[in-house]
């Protein structure tokens, strides 16, 4: 499988470019590196890789504003490399649609098994989502076939890994999730107990589908415990 799988790698030091080609080179991937953001977005044009490891900090186009733009291309799943100690470039990172992130120095085993779970799971969900029916709750229709949500018929933009939690939410209506479970469905390995990622996940996607996401309709919060997605109120 992984044999045909291509990975860009984008940061601006070397020696971090060459390690992760060695460790993904011998798990079978292919590998292309560049050294900057404007490269990156031209590689992605010139043929769209599976996956993206994609360094934060970089001179001239950053990994945020390349995520930005990557994501109004192609829905090429991304793992961002960042070495701040803060926890917004994480945060904004994964709002703007990056599947993961990997804080430096790391080790490149580790990032070897995000990848493969990151592949495993874009490639599997869509196969599985699409034998299923649309899931119409009140305003909210969720087609699993075409990988769409509209709230109130107008189309609402998700990422795919917001549309796959949405998806595992519609499909388990009144199911109460822990953040640790939801990280195991829906990313699909153990993210090292940093459930963060949830959280922000969370927000975002009640931004993009409740009448009013301080009070959320759907995607209710079980206190102490997490979260679940409710139809009685709607």
């Amino acid at each position: 499988m992984n044999a045909k799988q291509r990975v860009l790698v984008v940061d601006d030091e070397v020696g971090i470019r060459q390690v992760v080609e060695l460790y993904l080179t011998r798990e079978g991937f292919e590998v292309e590196l560049v050294a900057d953001g404007a490269a990156a977005l031209r590689a992605i044009e010139r043929a769209a890789p599976n996956l993206m490891i994609l360094d934060v900090m970089m001179p001239g186009l950053d990994g945020l504003e390349v995520t930005r733009q990557a994501r109004a291309k192609l829905n090429v799943p991304i793992i961002m490399l960042t070495s701040r100690a803060e926890d917004v470039d994480k945060i904004v990172g994964l709002e703007l649609g990056a599947d993961d992130y990997v804080t430096k120095p790391f080790n490149p085993r580790e990032l070897v098994a995000r990848v493969k779970a990151v592949l495993r799971r874009s490639s599997d969900k869509p196969a599985a989502q699409a034998q299923s029916s649309v899931i119409t709750v009140g305003d909210l229709t969720v087609d699993p076939q075409s990988r769409t949500v509209t709230v109130k018929g107008q189309p609402v933009e998700l990422t795919a890994k917001n549309f796959d939690l949405l998806w595992l939410f519609v499909s388990h209506p009144g199911q109460v999730f822990t953040r640790e479970q939801l990280l195991d469905q829906v990313w699909g390995y153990d993210f090292y107990g940093d459930t963060n990622t949830v959280t922000v996940h969370i927000r975002r996607l009640r931004q993009r589908i409740e009448p009013d996401p301080d009070q959320p309709t759907y995607i209710q919060t079980v206190w102490s415990v997490g979260y679940k997605f409710s139809s009685d109120s709607v």
